[in-house]
């Protein structure tokens, strides 16, 4: 799922490209993107584009009306970019497609579930009302942020990922958090430290701005490709079983639901491991509880 560094680059392509024009159409090709029928899509037809901005991890395209278009990518969903009016959209990828005068913004999702979502909305009012409320942590103080993650009892996995509590974090950033935090994804909001919060917001900060800057840097004028939630460089998400870059120990992983939570054990959890779900029914009573005992039950089986 596109996060705020990824929003973030799609917005520096779109606003050199789309800002102060037109809109001549708004062609929906997909009956599951389009959320809201009051007022029309086609109300946004001739209007010209005055922002780009992001609410969360939802791109929104305000035109001169005061209305607003609001597009979620959820998991799957893309941008392409077109100089080339009326740009065909793709067949089973594609699911609609914004027209200026030069170029066309194609919007497509991966797969065959459709979550990706589009809004219109009449005024800021309206807008407001999409907003779940999550913290926008790279303008929060650490007073702030720690109230925030503190006023809800959850792990800290699910608080920064919970977009009522934290804004534009998801899967991927939140495991690169919780590693420059030296900070376990099962780590109890209400029982962190003042200094362990404090590492926590630093690393948010961190994370999200270097990661931001980053991609615009390594994209430049071009409008990005490939959005992706895996990076090479990164620390820990995306590397199960593949060495810390910090210590060396193998990255370990837990799945659940339709998520995976990445950590290094060295540096997050004193040396613990979780037992991911599909493993755990496998092995049972025989799941490794520490570093030790995973290198034992490797040797073993070797």
């Amino acid at each position: 799922m596109p996060e705020l560094p990824d929003i973030e680059l799609y917005l520096q392509a779109l606003r050199p490209r789309l800002l102060g024009k037109r809109l001549d159409a708004i062609r929906v090709a997909s009956p599951f993107l389009l959320r809201t029928t009051a007022p029309p899509v086609d109300a946004l037809h001739g209007r010209v584009l005055a922002s780009i901005s992001r609410l969360g991890k939802r791109i929104v395209f305000g035109v001169d009306s005061g209305a607003f278009l609001i597009l979620h990518l959820m998991v799957a969903g893309r941008l392409r970019w077109a100089d080339q009016a009326g740009q065909p959209i793709p067949r089973k990828i594609g699911l609609a497609a914004l027209d200026v005068a030069d170029g066309t913004l194609v919007i497509t999702e991966a797969g065959s579930t459709r979550r990706a979502s589009l809004h219109v909305a009449s005024d800021a009012a309206a807008l407001n009302a999409l907003d779940p409320g999550g913290l926008e942590v790279l303008t929060a103080d650490h007073m702030t942020f720690r109230e925030r993650l503190t006023a809800r009892r959850h792990t800290l996995k699910r608080a920064l990922t919970d977009p009522s509590i934290v804004s534009g974090i998801g899967n991927a950033y939140s495991d690169e958090i919780l590693h420059r935090a030296r900070l376990s994804p099962f780590r109890m909001t209400d029982g962190m430290s003042p200094d362990e919060s404090l590492r926590l917001h630093d690393a948010a900060v961190h994370v999200l701005t270097s990661w931001r800057d980053r991609l615009v840097r390594e994209h430049g004028a071009a409008f990005p490709s490939k959005v992706t939630a895996f990076h090479p460089e990164m620390a820990v998400h995306g590397r199960y079983n593949r060495p810390c870059p910090v210590c060396g120990t193998a990255i370990q992983r837990i799945r659940y639901a339709s998520n995976e939570a990445n950590y290094c054990p060295t540096c997050q959890t004193g040396g613990r491991l979780f037992a991911d779900r599909a493993l755990s029914k496998l092995l049972g009573d025989d799941w490794p509880k520490t570093l030790d005992e995973l290198e034992k039950l490797k040797a073993e089986r070797r």
